[in-house]
Formats: C-alpha cells, sequence, structure tokens
C-alpha cells in the first residue's frame, strides 16, 4: 500500500517511485524472458510494422512472466490504493521498452515530453485518432539506472494538472490534429533515476517520456497502462476530470477537484 506521503506527492507531482516494490525474482525472470528474446528472435518480435517504435519482444506482450508483474501482489496493491480496491482492471498486455544508448559521441536529443493518447498509425491507433482508455502508467525498473540520461522515465511534475487546464479551455478532440498540441508546461522535466525492481506509477495525463541514453547500458523497463473498472464508460471525461477515478486518494483530491 502507498503511505500517505507518496499519495501526497503522486497527487502533487503526478508521479511517484515506489523504491524495491518488485522482488528479485519477478525481476530476474522478466528481464531473462526480454534478454532470450531480443537475442533470438530479434528486437521487434514478431511484429516489426506495428511495434517498432512503441515495444520490442512483441511476441512477450501477453506473455503471463511479464503481466504478472502488473497483475499481482505487490504491484497491484499499490494501484489499488490510487484506484480503490476491487476497482483495477487485469493487465492484458504490457509494453516492454528498453532504452538502447545512443552512438558514441552523440549529443542527447532535447527533452519534449508527450501524452499517451494521440494515434500514430504504428502504435495501435490509427493517425488522426485519440483515445483515454487507461487511468495509470505503471513503469518497472528491471536494471539499475543510477544517474541522469541513463534511458530514465521521464516526467514534468505538476504537468498533469496543466494538461487538464488546457483541455478544459482547448477542447480535446485537438488530438485527432495534433498529437502534441502546445500545453503550456511551467515545471522542469525530473529523469528520474532508480534500482531494479523500482516503480513509477503515473497520471494519464502527465508529460512524459522515455530519455535518452548516454550510458553504455541497456536500460531495461516494463510498462502497463492500468485501466479502472469504469474507464472506458467515462471515457475522454477525464481530460477535464482527472480525479473521477482515484478513489483511493480522495482525501487528498478533493479540495482540487
Amino acid at each position: 500500500m502507498l503511505t500517505p506521503e507518496q499519495k501526497r506527492t503522486f497527487v502533487e507531482d503526478g508521479f511517484v517511485k515506489i523504491a524495491a516494490a518488485i522482488p528479485p525474482t519477478m525481476v530476474q525472470e522478466a528481464l531473462r524472458a526480454i534478454n532470450h528474446s531480443i537475442g533470438t528472435v530479434g528486437k521487434t518480435g514478431a511484429d516489426p510494422a506495428r511495434y517498432r517504435v512503441n515495444t520490442f519482444c512483441a511476441e512477450l506482450r501477453h506473455a503471463p512472466v511479464l503481466t504478472n508483474v502488473f497483475d499481482r501482489p505487490p504491484l497491484l496493491p499499490l494501484v489499488e490504493s490510487l484506484l480503490g480496491e476491487g476497482n483495477v482492471l487485469p493487465v492484458d498486455e504490457v509494453q516492454i521498452a528498453p532504452r538502447f544508448p545512443l552512438p558514441v559521441d552523440t549529443e542527447a536529443p532535447p527533452l519534449g515530453g508527450h501524452l499517451d493518447a494521440a494515434g500514430t498509425g504504428t502504435n495501435g491507433a490509427a493517425l488522426g485518432t485519440y483515445r483515454r482508455d487507461f487511468t495509470v502508467i505503471a513503469i518497472v525498473y528491471l536494471v539499475d539506472v543510477p544517474g541522469p540520461y541513463c534511458g530514465n522515465f521521464t516526467a514534468w511534475p505538476g504537468s498533469h494538472r496543466e494538461t487538464q487546464d488546457y483541455f478544459r479551455r482547448v477542447p480535446h478532440d485537438i488530438l485527432s490534429r495534433d498529437m502534441n498540441p502546445p500545453i503550456p508546461v511551467s515545471g522542469t522535466p525530473i529523469m528520474v533515476t532508480g534500482a531494479a525492481g523500482d516503480v513509477i506509477l503515473a497520471h494519464h495525463l502527465i508529460r512524459h517520456e522515455g530519455g535518452p541514453n548516454l550510458s553504455p547500458h541497456v536500460r531495461h523497463a516494463i510498462i502497463s497502462r492500468i485501466s479502472h473498472r469504469q474507464a472506458a464508460l467515462f471515457g475522454k471525461q477525464a481530460y477535464t476530470d482527472m480525479w473521477h477515478e482515484w478513489e483511493g486518494i480522495t482525501a487528498y483530491t478533493a479540495a482540487l477537484a
């Protein structure tokens, strides 16, 4: 379960890291499956056209060795701490997301971030479409990420509130025309460091990206976009009512509605 301090951090920043959340055995089994796939099947697995951009090892995306990380304790109770007990739908797909080192002498590209919403034609949604079919982004580090520019999950603290404010002024169907609309962001991005087994939980409206990797090591992580049981029913209303599905932290969000 999340502590009161972790819940307050989540509400304020839009994301929180939980250290040493996943047991080493689960981490090692997941990492073994991924490295075997990369070494034998190839980095794009069975569906290179669709998964070139947003995942690797496509044949593993429904494998229990990965989905169980999200569907069982200790991660499941952490998500229920946010959404409420019994409100979390089972995970049916995992994104395998290694961040490979950039070439030697390459400078890091600027950080820009994005929302997980608009279709690109290669991410499972058609270009010109957008959807809001999940509530929480859950990231599990499978290796140590000891410093910045190691392929870190990178997020803009407080940008979930700025995103909601933007969509209260600008209809969210702008996402059908512009997958990265000019949403004002005032915070400084944080490259989240951590160790193997650490979990990051993030609000679906947070601005984020997989940061550049200037280290000599592959940053291995798995990601799932987890849904409240009524996410499909509430749908795109969540762009302007960002705390509707977060029954586990109502005591912290009530004043912000």
